[in-house]
Protein backbone atom coordinates (compact mmCIF):
# COMPACT_ATOMS: atom_id res chain seq x y z
CA UNK A 1 0.00 0.00 0.00
CA UNK A 2 1.31 3.40 -0.97
CA UNK A 3 0.62 6.34 1.31
CA UNK A 4 0.25 9.56 -0.66
CA UNK A 5 0.28 13.07 0.71
CA UNK A 6 -1.76 15.33 -1.46
CA UNK A 7 0.68 18.07 -2.10
CA UNK A 8 4.21 18.47 -3.18
CA UNK A 9 6.40 20.70 -1.03
CA UNK A 10 5.53 23.73 -3.11
CA UNK A 11 1.85 23.39 -2.15
CA UNK A 12 2.19 22.35 1.49
CA UNK A 13 2.28 25.88 2.80
CA UNK A 14 -0.97 26.67 1.03
CA UNK A 15 -2.69 23.66 2.54
CA UNK A 16 -1.47 24.32 6.03
CA UNK A 17 -2.69 27.87 5.79
CA UNK A 18 -6.09 26.41 5.07
CA UNK A 19 -6.13 24.82 8.50
CA UNK A 20 -6.44 28.25 10.03
CA UNK A 21 -9.23 29.54 7.83
CA UNK A 22 -12.34 30.68 9.60
CA UNK A 23 -15.61 28.78 9.16
CA UNK A 24 -17.44 29.79 5.99
CA UNK A 25 -20.01 32.54 6.00
CA UNK A 26 -23.43 32.25 4.39
CA UNK A 27 -21.93 33.43 1.10
CA UNK A 28 -20.21 30.81 -0.99
CA UNK A 29 -16.43 30.99 -0.48
CA UNK A 30 -14.11 31.21 -3.46
CA UNK A 31 -12.90 27.82 -4.62
CA UNK A 32 -9.42 26.71 -3.54
CA UNK A 33 -8.44 26.21 -7.16
CA UNK A 34 -4.93 24.88 -6.58
CA UNK A 35 -6.05 22.45 -3.89
CA UNK A 36 -9.05 21.36 -5.98
CA UNK A 37 -6.86 20.72 -9.01
CA UNK A 38 -4.25 18.84 -7.00
CA UNK A 39 -6.79 16.63 -5.26
CA UNK A 40 -8.63 15.77 -8.46
CA UNK A 41 -5.35 14.93 -10.16
CA UNK A 42 -4.43 12.61 -7.29
CA UNK A 43 -7.83 10.88 -7.66
CA UNK A 44 -7.39 10.55 -11.43
CA UNK A 45 -3.83 9.25 -11.12
CA UNK A 46 -4.45 6.97 -8.14
CA UNK A 47 -3.35 3.34 -8.17
CA UNK A 48 -4.70 0.37 -6.18
CA UNK A 49 -3.39 0.51 -2.63
CA UNK A 50 -3.01 4.30 -2.53
CA UNK A 51 -3.97 6.21 0.61
CA UNK A 52 -4.77 9.83 -0.19
CA UNK A 53 -4.55 11.90 2.95
CA UNK A 54 -6.19 15.32 3.22
CA UNK A 55 -4.89 17.51 6.05
CA UNK A 56 -7.09 19.39 8.48
CA UNK A 57 -8.58 22.51 6.97
CA UNK A 58 -11.65 24.01 5.35
CA UNK A 59 -11.45 23.71 1.55
CA UNK A 60 -13.89 25.14 -0.99
CA UNK A 61 -14.77 23.41 -4.27
CA UNK A 62 -16.81 24.51 -7.28
CA UNK A 63 -17.03 21.13 -9.02
CA UNK A 64 -17.52 17.46 -8.18
CA UNK A 65 -14.68 15.12 -7.28
CA UNK A 66 -14.57 11.64 -8.84
CA UNK A 67 -12.69 8.38 -8.38
CA UNK A 68 -12.69 5.39 -10.75
CA UNK A 69 -9.77 3.32 -9.44
CA UNK A 70 -10.18 0.25 -7.22
CA UNK A 71 -8.41 -0.15 -3.91
CA UNK A 72 -8.08 3.50 -2.85
CA UNK A 73 -8.51 5.06 0.59
CA UNK A 74 -9.35 8.75 1.05
CA UNK A 75 -8.64 9.86 4.61
CA UNK A 76 -9.03 13.16 6.42
CA UNK A 77 -8.03 14.30 9.89
CA UNK A 78 -11.56 14.08 11.32
CA UNK A 79 -15.13 14.90 10.37
CA UNK A 80 -14.87 18.31 12.05
CA UNK A 81 -11.27 18.98 11.01
CA UNK A 82 -11.10 18.18 7.30
CA UNK A 83 -14.06 19.91 5.65
CA UNK A 84 -14.70 19.90 1.91
CA UNK A 85 -17.28 22.59 1.13
CA UNK A 86 -19.29 22.62 -2.09
CA UNK A 87 -21.40 25.65 -1.25
CA UNK A 88 -20.23 27.40 -4.43
CA UNK A 89 -20.54 24.32 -6.67
CA UNK A 90 -20.98 25.18 -10.36
CA UNK A 91 -20.23 21.87 -12.07
CA UNK A 92 -21.49 18.37 -11.32
CA UNK A 93 -24.03 17.35 -8.73
CA UNK A 94 -22.32 15.08 -6.20
CA UNK A 95 -19.63 16.17 -3.80
CA UNK A 96 -17.75 12.91 -4.45
CA UNK A 97 -18.78 10.21 -6.91
CA UNK A 98 -17.02 6.84 -6.86
CA UNK A 99 -17.20 4.01 -9.38
CA UNK A 100 -14.76 1.59 -7.79
CA UNK A 101 -14.41 -1.38 -5.46
CA UNK A 102 -12.31 -1.88 -2.32
CA UNK A 103 -12.89 1.78 -1.49
CA UNK A 104 -12.60 3.45 1.92
CA UNK A 105 -13.63 6.99 2.81
CA UNK A 106 -12.99 8.13 6.35
CA UNK A 107 -12.57 11.00 8.78
CA UNK A 108 -13.73 14.03 6.82
CA UNK A 109 -16.81 16.14 6.07
CA UNK A 110 -18.58 17.07 2.88
CA UNK A 111 -20.82 20.11 3.12
CA UNK A 112 -23.45 21.75 0.92
CA UNK A 113 -23.06 19.74 -2.26
CA UNK A 114 -25.49 20.64 -5.01
CA UNK A 115 -26.71 17.07 -5.20
CA UNK A 116 -25.76 13.93 -3.27
CA UNK A 117 -22.91 14.18 -0.79
CA UNK A 118 -21.12 10.87 -1.51
CA UNK A 119 -22.36 8.46 -4.18
CA UNK A 120 -20.73 5.05 -4.65
CA UNK A 121 -21.96 3.17 -7.70
CA UNK A 122 -21.51 -0.51 -8.57
CA UNK A 123 -18.61 -1.33 -6.26
CA UNK A 124 -17.75 -4.09 -3.80
CA UNK A 125 -16.14 -3.87 -0.36
CA UNK A 126 -17.11 -0.29 0.43
CA UNK A 127 -16.26 1.30 3.80
CA UNK A 128 -17.53 4.73 4.84
CA UNK A 129 -16.33 5.59 8.33
CA UNK A 130 -16.36 8.75 10.40
CA UNK A 131 -17.77 10.89 7.58
CA UNK A 132 -20.09 13.87 8.07
CA UNK A 133 -22.32 15.04 5.25
CA UNK A 134 -24.28 18.18 6.04
CA UNK A 135 -26.31 20.89 4.39
CA UNK A 136 -25.53 23.71 6.75
CA UNK A 137 -28.72 25.69 6.17
CA UNK A 138 -30.83 22.93 7.76
CA UNK A 139 -33.86 21.20 6.22
CA UNK A 140 -34.55 22.62 2.75
CA UNK A 141 -36.10 21.16 -0.40
CA UNK A 142 -33.20 22.60 -2.41
CA UNK A 143 -30.64 20.55 -0.48
CA UNK A 144 -29.05 17.53 -2.13
CA UNK A 145 -31.10 14.36 -2.09
CA UNK A 146 -28.80 11.79 -0.44
CA UNK A 147 -25.99 12.15 2.05
CA UNK A 148 -24.20 8.78 1.93
CA UNK A 149 -25.45 6.87 -1.11
CA UNK A 150 -24.06 3.44 -2.08
CA UNK A 151 -26.18 1.93 -4.87
CA UNK A 152 -25.82 -1.40 -6.68
CA UNK A 153 -22.99 -2.34 -4.35
CA UNK A 154 -22.01 -5.41 -2.36
CA UNK A 155 -20.38 -5.79 1.04
CA UNK A 156 -20.95 -2.31 2.44
CA UNK A 157 -20.06 -0.88 5.86
CA UNK A 158 -21.22 2.58 6.94
CA UNK A 159 -20.25 3.42 10.51
CA UNK A 160 -19.64 6.28 12.96
CA UNK A 161 -20.91 8.87 10.48
CA UNK A 162 -23.31 11.83 10.65
CA UNK A 163 -25.74 13.11 8.02
CA UNK A 164 -27.83 16.26 8.42
CA UNK A 165 -30.28 17.99 6.09
CA UNK A 166 -30.72 15.62 3.10
CA UNK A 167 -33.90 16.31 1.13
CA UNK A 168 -34.36 12.59 0.47
CA UNK A 169 -32.38 10.22 2.71
CA UNK A 170 -29.42 10.89 4.96
CA UNK A 171 -27.96 7.39 4.73
CA UNK A 172 -29.37 5.48 1.76
CA UNK A 173 -28.30 2.05 0.55
CA UNK A 174 -30.08 0.88 -2.60
CA UNK A 175 -30.15 -2.27 -4.72
CA UNK A 176 -27.23 -3.68 -2.77
CA UNK A 177 -26.32 -6.85 -0.90
CA UNK A 178 -24.61 -7.60 2.40
CA UNK A 179 -24.81 -4.30 4.27
CA UNK A 180 -24.02 -3.09 7.79
CA UNK A 181 -25.09 0.41 8.89
CA UNK A 182 -24.02 1.00 12.49
CA UNK A 183 -23.29 3.69 15.09
CA UNK A 184 -24.35 6.56 12.84
CA UNK A 185 -26.43 9.65 13.55
CA UNK A 186 -29.06 10.87 11.09
CA UNK A 187 -30.98 14.03 11.89
CA UNK A 188 -33.09 16.62 10.12
CA UNK A 189 -33.29 14.63 6.89
CA UNK A 190 -36.52 13.56 5.21
CA UNK A 191 -35.56 9.92 5.74
CA UNK A 192 -32.89 9.37 8.35
CA UNK A 193 -31.70 5.94 7.16
CA UNK A 194 -33.21 4.12 4.19
CA UNK A 195 -32.62 0.57 2.99
CA UNK A 196 -34.24 0.13 -0.43
CA UNK A 197 -34.37 -3.00 -2.59
CA UNK A 198 -31.47 -4.51 -0.64
CA UNK A 199 -30.78 -8.12 0.30
CA UNK A 200 -29.22 -8.76 3.71
CA UNK A 201 -28.90 -5.60 5.80
CA UNK A 202 -28.15 -5.03 9.49
CA UNK A 203 -29.04 -1.54 10.75
CA UNK A 204 -28.04 -1.20 14.38
CA UNK A 205 -26.80 1.11 17.14
CA UNK A 206 -27.76 4.23 15.18
CA UNK A 207 -29.55 7.37 16.32
CA UNK A 208 -32.31 8.68 14.05
CA UNK A 209 -33.95 11.83 15.37
CA UNK A 210 -35.69 14.96 14.07
CA UNK A 211 -36.12 13.45 10.60
CA UNK A 212 -39.50 13.16 8.84
CA UNK A 213 -39.14 9.38 9.09
CA UNK A 214 -36.48 7.69 11.20
CA UNK A 215 -35.58 4.38 9.51
CA UNK A 216 -37.19 3.21 6.25
CA UNK A 217 -37.09 -0.27 4.70
CA UNK A 218 -38.60 0.03 1.22
CA UNK A 219 -39.10 -1.92 -1.97
CA UNK A 220 -39.76 0.13 -5.08
CA UNK A 221 -41.08 -1.48 -8.27
CA UNK A 222 -39.20 -2.87 -11.22
CA UNK A 223 -35.66 -2.32 -10.02
CA UNK A 224 -32.95 -4.95 -10.71
CA UNK A 225 -33.63 -6.77 -7.44
CA UNK A 226 -36.44 -6.88 -4.85
CA UNK A 227 -35.26 -6.44 -1.29
CA UNK A 228 -35.65 -8.75 1.69
CA UNK A 229 -33.97 -9.83 4.93
CA UNK A 230 -33.28 -6.67 6.92
CA UNK A 231 -32.70 -6.46 10.67
CA UNK A 232 -33.28 -3.14 12.48
CA UNK A 233 -32.06 -3.40 16.06
CA UNK A 234 -30.50 -1.56 18.99
CA UNK A 235 -31.27 1.83 17.44
CA UNK A 236 -32.64 4.98 19.07
CA UNK A 237 -35.46 6.24 16.85
CA UNK A 238 -37.05 9.22 18.57
CA UNK A 239 -38.90 12.44 17.79
CA UNK A 240 -38.85 12.13 14.02
CA UNK A 241 -41.39 14.90 13.54
CA UNK A 242 -39.77 17.27 11.03
CA UNK A 243 -42.19 18.43 8.31
CA UNK A 244 -41.61 16.62 5.03
CA UNK A 245 -39.42 18.80 2.80
CA UNK A 246 -38.83 16.20 0.07
CA UNK A 247 -39.16 17.14 -3.57
CA UNK A 248 -42.60 16.58 -5.04
CA UNK A 249 -42.69 13.35 -7.00
CA UNK A 250 -40.05 11.53 -4.97
CA UNK A 251 -40.92 8.43 -2.98
CA UNK A 252 -40.07 9.97 0.38
CA UNK A 253 -42.33 12.97 -0.25
CA UNK A 254 -45.21 10.66 0.75
CA UNK A 255 -43.72 9.74 4.15
CA UNK A 256 -45.82 11.26 6.95
CA UNK A 257 -43.96 13.48 9.37
CA UNK A 258 -43.82 11.73 12.70
CA UNK A 259 -42.88 8.25 11.41
CA UNK A 260 -40.46 6.17 13.45
CA UNK A 261 -39.84 3.00 11.41
CA UNK A 262 -41.56 2.63 8.02
CA UNK A 263 -41.69 -0.68 6.14
CA UNK A 264 -43.13 -0.54 2.64
CA UNK A 265 -43.56 -3.54 0.34
CA UNK A 266 -40.51 -5.27 1.81
CA UNK A 267 -40.35 -8.85 3.11
CA UNK A 268 -38.50 -10.56 5.94
CA UNK A 269 -37.90 -7.55 8.19
CA UNK A 270 -37.08 -7.99 11.89
CA UNK A 271 -37.35 -5.01 14.25
CA UNK A 272 -36.13 -5.67 17.77
CA UNK A 273 -34.37 -4.20 20.81
CA UNK A 274 -34.84 -0.60 19.66
CA UNK A 275 -35.89 2.49 21.58
CA UNK A 276 -38.72 3.94 19.47
CA UNK A 277 -40.49 6.90 21.00
CA UNK A 278 -42.41 10.12 20.48
CA UNK A 279 -42.93 9.82 16.71
CA UNK A 280 -46.16 11.75 16.33
CA UNK A 281 -47.83 9.78 13.51
CA UNK A 282 -46.83 6.31 14.71
CA UNK A 283 -43.76 4.62 16.06
CA UNK A 284 -43.97 1.87 13.40
CA UNK A 285 -45.81 1.96 10.06
CA UNK A 286 -46.23 -1.07 7.80
CA UNK A 287 -47.58 -0.33 4.35
CA UNK A 288 -48.02 -1.63 0.83
CA UNK A 289 -47.24 0.17 -2.40
CA UNK A 290 -50.96 0.91 -2.78
CA UNK A 291 -51.43 3.11 0.25
CA UNK A 292 -48.29 5.14 -0.38
CA UNK A 293 -49.93 6.93 -3.31
CA UNK A 294 -47.20 5.88 -5.73
CA UNK A 295 -49.41 4.45 -8.46
CA UNK A 296 -49.53 7.78 -10.27
CA UNK A 297 -45.71 8.03 -10.22
CA UNK A 298 -44.60 4.40 -10.57
CA UNK A 299 -46.48 1.89 -12.71
CA UNK A 300 -45.29 -1.49 -11.46
CA UNK A 301 -45.19 -4.55 -13.64
CA UNK A 302 -47.03 -7.70 -12.67
CA UNK A 303 -43.76 -9.10 -11.30
CA UNK A 304 -43.62 -6.53 -8.49
CA UNK A 305 -44.82 -7.71 -5.07
CA UNK A 306 -46.43 -4.67 -3.41
CA UNK A 307 -47.18 -6.33 -0.06
CA UNK A 308 -45.05 -6.32 3.12
CA UNK A 309 -44.78 -9.89 4.39
CA UNK A 310 -42.98 -11.77 7.16
CA UNK A 311 -42.54 -8.73 9.40
CA UNK A 312 -41.41 -9.53 12.96
CA UNK A 313 -41.59 -6.82 15.64
CA UNK A 314 -40.55 -7.86 19.14
CA UNK A 315 -38.64 -6.78 22.24
CA UNK A 316 -38.60 -3.05 21.54
CA UNK A 317 -39.00 -0.22 24.05
CA UNK A 318 -41.87 1.82 22.66
CA UNK A 319 -43.43 4.92 24.20
CA UNK A 320 -45.32 8.07 23.31
CA UNK A 321 -46.06 9.01 19.74
CA UNK A 322 -49.24 8.72 17.69
CA UNK A 323 -50.69 11.84 19.32
CA UNK A 324 -50.49 14.25 16.35
CA UNK A 325 -50.44 12.34 13.05
CA UNK A 326 -49.56 14.06 9.81
CA UNK A 327 -52.29 14.61 7.20
CA UNK A 328 -56.03 15.10 7.41
CA UNK A 329 -56.86 11.44 6.82
CA UNK A 330 -54.68 10.22 9.66
CA UNK A 331 -55.85 12.97 11.98
CA UNK A 332 -59.46 11.99 11.27
CA UNK A 333 -58.63 8.34 11.88
CA UNK A 334 -57.06 9.14 15.22
CA UNK A 335 -59.96 11.28 16.42
CA UNK A 336 -62.60 8.80 15.24
CA UNK A 337 -60.96 5.83 16.92
CA UNK A 338 -59.21 7.30 19.97
CA UNK A 339 -60.68 10.76 20.58
CA UNK A 340 -59.14 14.20 20.56
CA UNK A 341 -56.77 13.38 23.40
CA UNK A 342 -56.01 9.83 22.35
CA UNK A 343 -53.19 8.46 20.26
CA UNK A 344 -52.60 5.92 17.54
CA UNK A 345 -51.01 2.77 18.99
CA UNK A 346 -47.41 1.87 18.33
CA UNK A 347 -48.06 0.04 15.05
CA UNK A 348 -50.16 1.12 12.08
CA UNK A 349 -50.78 -1.29 9.20
CA UNK A 350 -52.55 -0.16 6.04
CA UNK A 351 -54.46 -3.45 5.79
CA UNK A 352 -53.41 -4.48 2.28
CA UNK A 353 -52.40 -8.12 1.89
CA UNK A 354 -52.05 -10.62 -0.91
CA UNK A 355 -55.35 -12.53 -1.09
CA UNK A 356 -53.56 -15.38 -2.85
CA UNK A 357 -51.29 -16.00 0.14
CA UNK A 358 -52.79 -18.75 2.29
CA UNK A 359 -51.12 -17.60 5.52
CA UNK A 360 -51.87 -13.90 5.15
CA UNK A 361 -49.17 -11.27 5.51
CA UNK A 362 -47.50 -12.85 8.55
CA UNK A 363 -47.02 -9.64 10.48
CA UNK A 364 -46.06 -10.77 13.98
CA UNK A 365 -46.11 -8.25 16.82
CA UNK A 366 -45.21 -8.48 20.48
CA UNK A 367 -44.42 -5.94 23.21
CA UNK A 368 -46.43 -3.20 21.49
CA UNK A 369 -49.20 -0.98 22.87
CA UNK A 370 -51.50 -2.11 20.06
CA UNK A 371 -52.08 -2.01 16.33
CA UNK A 372 -54.40 -0.20 13.96
CA UNK A 373 -55.49 -1.98 10.80
CA UNK A 374 -56.45 1.07 8.73
CA UNK A 375 -58.57 -1.00 6.28
CA UNK A 376 -56.99 0.67 3.28
CA UNK A 377 -58.51 -1.68 0.70
CA UNK A 378 -61.96 -0.42 1.73
CA UNK A 379 -60.99 3.27 1.79
CA UNK A 380 -60.52 3.13 5.57
CA UNK A 381 -64.21 2.36 6.09
CA UNK A 382 -63.77 -0.09 8.98
CA UNK A 383 -60.44 0.32 10.76
CA UNK A 384 -59.92 -1.89 13.78
CA UNK A 385 -57.53 -2.67 16.61
CA UNK A 386 -57.83 -6.45 16.66
CA UNK A 387 -54.48 -7.88 17.81
CA UNK A 388 -55.41 -11.52 17.24
CA UNK A 389 -54.07 -11.78 13.65
CA UNK A 390 -50.69 -10.46 14.82
CA UNK A 391 -50.09 -12.94 17.63
CA UNK A 392 -47.58 -15.12 15.88
CA UNK A 393 -43.86 -15.72 15.75
CA UNK A 394 -41.33 -15.96 12.96
CA UNK A 395 -37.82 -17.38 12.78
CA UNK A 396 -35.05 -14.96 13.64
CA UNK A 397 -33.18 -13.58 10.67
CA UNK A 398 -29.47 -14.28 10.22
CA UNK A 399 -26.80 -11.72 11.04
CA UNK A 400 -24.92 -10.07 8.20
CA UNK A 401 -21.25 -11.02 8.00
CA UNK A 402 -18.94 -8.73 6.08
CA UNK A 403 -16.21 -10.60 4.26
CA UNK A 404 -13.95 -7.52 4.27
CA UNK A 405 -14.10 -4.50 6.66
Amino acid sequence: MTRITLLAAIVVATLLAGCERAAPTAAAPAADTQFQKTLQERLLDAKPGDVIEIPAGHYAFDRSLSLRVDGVTIRGAGMDKTVLSFKGQKSGAEGLIVNASDFTLENLAIEDSKGDGVKVNEGENIVIRGVRVEWTNGPDTDNGGYGLYPVQTRNVLIEDSVVIGASDAGIYVGQSQNIVVRRNRAERNVAGIEIENCIGADVHDNVATENTGGILVFNMPDLPQPGHTTRVFKNRIVKNNTSNFGRKGTAVAAVPAGSGVVIMSNDKVEIFDNEIADNQTANILIASHYSAGYDSMYKPSAAFDPYPEEIHVHGNRLSGGGDSPDGLDLKALKVAMFGLNGRIPDVMWDGYYNPKRAQGPQICLSDVSGVVNADGPNNNASPNTDMAPFKCTLDRLPAVTLTKA
